[in-house]
């Protein structure tokens, strides 16, 4: 028996609902990690790498955004700490070295589960004497889709200077990579609300104001009492926050900032 056609209409989804469908069926929720390791040292004073593992693993992630990273120096036992934690957590590392200390390498790094397509550390402009900053930035894989995910841990001291002077060169690395959608990680060593977070949100989602809940401090892991630790999400609509969280540990100086990621 054929059925009365407003049936059979009702029934029918438009071009444009089946092409939102499609768009839908092909997002992808990416879980991004931004810890910044203290070099494997804990709050009990101990280097415990194998400890930092077990935080990763806990929670999950696809992908790591590592900061204070030490490879072959003398204070984290010449423990090549990259090389470990991919061993550990079964993901690909890329590490650069923004500085030499202790006979070894000290810098940033990234754990992901994606393919790495290319990478590239970059040191940035420094306006006093002092470390040597550098910016991770690298294209992964995710399903297929490009994205731009990028690691740094900046100038740390009340003089914001150096740290505007750091926001113009990533923008200058960021226009370089066309319109790719970008996720940006890291110890930027500055408050909610200070000049260095207001520029940021120019052109970046700051996660933890968008789903976080609670103060989301990160630092001192034994009594937190400031937010400096982020994930930024550029504004193009095609990242969008699902959640944030803040697991609690002692590995570390810092505690970790996990966030949930919808990839459309």
């Amino acid at each position: 028996m054929l059925l009365p056609l407003p049936l059979l209409i009702s029934g029918c989804k438009t071009a444009g609902e089946m092409e939102d469908a499609g768009i839908e069926d092909k997002a992808v929720t990416v879980r991004v990690m931004s810890y910044n390791i203290q070099h494997g040292r804990g709050m009990d004073g101990e280097v415990d790498v194998e400890r930092i593992a077990e935080v990763i693993n806990e929670e999950a992630p696809d992908i790591v955004a590592l900061q204070e990273v030490d490879q072959g120096v003398e204070r984290s036992g010449r423990i090549d700490i990259p090389e470990k934690l991919a061993e550990l957590t079964g993901m690909e590392a890329f590490f650069e070295r923004n500085i030499e200390f202790q006979g070894g390498n000290y810098g940033n790094a990234v754990l992901s589960r994606y393919p790495i397509r290319q990478q590239t550390n970059t040191h940035l402009r420094m306006l006093r004497e002092g470390e040597q900053r550098g910016v991770i930035h690298m294209v992964l894989d995710v399903k297929g889709r490009d994205v731009l995910f990028m690691n740094t841990h900046i100038d740390y001291r009340r003089d914001d200077s150096e740290r505007l002077k750091n926001i113009r060169q990533f923008r200058e690395i960021i226009e370089t990579y066309g319109d790719l959608p970008v996720i940006f990680c890291g110890d930027f060593n500055d408050f909610p609300g200070s000049r260095t977070h207001e520029k940021l949100k120019e052109d970046f989602v700051d996660t933890w104001e968008a789903v976080g809940e609670g103060d989301g401090f990160t630092f001192r892991a034994d009594a937190p009492d400031r937010r400096i630790d982020y994930i930024f999400l550029s504004r193009d609509g095609s990242l969008t926050p699902e959640r944030a969280w803040i697991p609690d540990t002692q590995a570390s100086d810092h505690l970790p900032l996990v966030a949930d990621i919808r990839l459309r």
